[in-house]
């Protein structure tokens, strides 16, 4: 058993792993590699076992999203490290070596990402990751390099090993046995933030997460999940059951509030825009908050719940009154 095991999620996307595969392969000798299939109606399995035949393919018999799809596969695979790899990321040459010797010299480490720039314009960090997740205290989430709309060029300004609150999905390391204790991902977020919620819990439980910046990986972003109302409603859903799992017990409720008038202004936002699915996403994804709402009160552990989760108060009127574009431009403050 090799000590780590990059592990791809695939659904119907026999395109992205031509595309993206073989350098995986090239660049990852220290790895087992594995595909774990959502019941693909496409060739990808198939095309897997035609050309990388040494490449374990587990076949799941329904589509679990990637929470439930990677908790499933999971179960099937050995080793000590799991690098969880979204099938349209570009990985680099040497990029595993100094992600393991931080994992054995930092025992305290949880979880680690890369710097995750974009596949499409490499001189930049790409949305979904960055140079590492944070979230403000109403548990929206942000990234060095990302803020919103606002994406940095990559000049080394993040390249220090730097303690983070949240990895990226798209490129996640973590420690297999941690992942077990905590019992992976929570399946009923489907996909979107679920890394966030498992970070959290980590967080809740005395360990940390790191972003490795002499590492970078290219993410084509977007490519397994486009943005759509879909995309809309489980981020705004699912934020608010992470919340609800994960906050400390005082001012909850008076949080989640909060949280639901910031929600309700995006909808006001995307209704003067004319994008009346993207408002009617938010109410949907409200309404199933209020359906989910008792099963996630049950979620929450009886071990303390830090109340040091956010990096700054509120990244909205930071972002969009005060006009700090830059993560460096929160630091100065």
């Amino acid at each position: 058993m090799k000590s780590i095991a990059v592990v791809l999620l695939n659904y119907n996307g026999i395109a992205l792993l031509k595309q993206f595969l073989p350098k995986v392969v090239e660049y990852s000798p220290e790895a087992s590699i594995y595909v774990i299939d959502n019941k693909s109606n496409d060739a990808s399995v198939a095309w897997l076992r035609e050309n990388y035949p040494f490449i374990q393919c587990i076949e799941l018999n329904q589509n679990l999203g990637y929470a439930g799809g990677y908790n499933e596969g999971l179960k099937q695979i050995e080793a000590e490290i799991y690098c969880l790899l979204n099938t349209d990321v570009l990985v680099t040459f040497n990029w595993l070596p100094p992600l393991l010797d931080h994992f054995e010299s930092h025992p305290k480490t949880a979880i680690l990402q890369p710097h995750i720039l974009d596949y499409k314009k490499p001189s930049h960090f790409e949305y979904a990751g960055a140079a590492g997740g944070y979230l403000d205290l109403n548990g929206v989430p942000y990234c060095r390099g990302r803020i919103f709309s606002t994406v940095e060029e990559d000049l080394g300004q993040y390249d220090d090993p730097t303690q983070i609150f949240w990895a990226s999905g798209a490129c996640f390391f973590i420690r297999s046995k941690l992942f077990w204790e905590l019992n992976g991902f929570d399946a009923d977020f489907f996909a979107h933030q679920e890394e966030i919620d498992l970070c959290w819990r980590m967080h809740n439980q005395g360990y940390i997460a790191m972003a490795i910046g002499n590492v970078k990986v290219y993410h084509l972003g977007g490519a397994t999940l486009a943005p759509s109302p879909r995309k809309i409603f489980l981020n705004h859903r699912n934020s608010l059951w992470m919340l609800t799992k994960n906050l400390p017990r005082k001012g909850l409720y008076l949080r989640l509030f909060l949280r639901m008038c910031w929600d309700g202004l995006a909808g006001v936002y995307y209704l003067l825009g004319f994008n009346y699915s993207s408002t009617w996403a938010i109410i949907k994804a409200h309404a199933a908050f209020y359906s989910g709402l008792k099963s996630m009160l049950k979620k929450r552990t009886f071990e303390i719940h830090h109340a040091d989760y956010f990096h700054v108060k509120n990244i909205v009127l930071k972002y969009f009154l005060r006009k700090k574009l830059n993560f460096k431009d929160l630091n100065k403050e």
